[in-house]
């Protein structure tokens, strides 16, 4: 069994917002495999489901970015998931929109959401897809700025990277970390 976990902020306010693009992943992937992400469990929105015959949990934690793992080591503890079955996909502005780094373990690199995670896993060994929201233009602040909305060309790139996104996880379950990556990382996204 596998925990596919977006990261993202809940409540109205944060819909659509560069830093929940983990949660609009979920949503993409919930809908390609016809599962239903609405059970509240473990400080989440959860659903049961399989992926190309693989038992999933999608997962979108509601807790606020910075508290993400408190869901996450909940979840895994409940259903004795091993970290290397974790796979989480976040935002990261070092990527263009769209554009997807896939990697096996790493460190936070600055992104709160991940270090809480990494606390309470007790390790950064578990796969993720980083999903790029462009940089910050000059002059912004960064907290406005991954809370800003998608102009129509950016969401038009993400409709593809969803895609994307989908295809990777379903590899990833399939123990493909490799494979996700060779196929999806580097990918360029053409921007209207």
């Amino acid at each position: 069994m596998y925990i596919i976990a977006g990261l993202g902020n809940p409540t109205k306010t944060y819909e659509g917002t560069r830093h929940n693009i983990g949660f609009d992943m979920i949503d993409a992937i919930a809908d390609k495999y016809n599962i239903d992400v609405t059970t509240k469990k473990h400080k989440a929105l959860t659903g049961k489901g399989r992926i190309d015959g693989v038992p999933v949990i999608l997962a979108k934690p509601q807790t606020y970015m910075n508290l993400s793992g408190e869901s996450i080591r909940d979840i895994a503890d409940f259903y004795k998931i091993p970290a290397e079955n974790i796979i989480i996909i976040y935002d990261d502005i070092s990527l263009e929109v769209g554009q997807l780094r896939i990697r096996k373990k790493g460190s936070a690199g600055g992104h709160n959401g991940i270090k809480n995670i990494i606390a309470h896993l007790g390790t950064q060994e578990f796969p993720r897809i980083k999903v790029g929201i462009g940089s910050k233009p000059e002059g912004w602040d960064l907290a406005d700025y991954v809370l800003s909305k998608y102009s129509k060309a950016e969401r038009e790139c993400l409709r593809d990277a969803q895609r994307d996104v989908a295809g990777a996880a379903a590899l990833m379950v399939h123990d493909d970390v490799d494979g996700a990556m060779n196929q999806y990382n580097g990918k360029k996204r053409d921007i209207g």
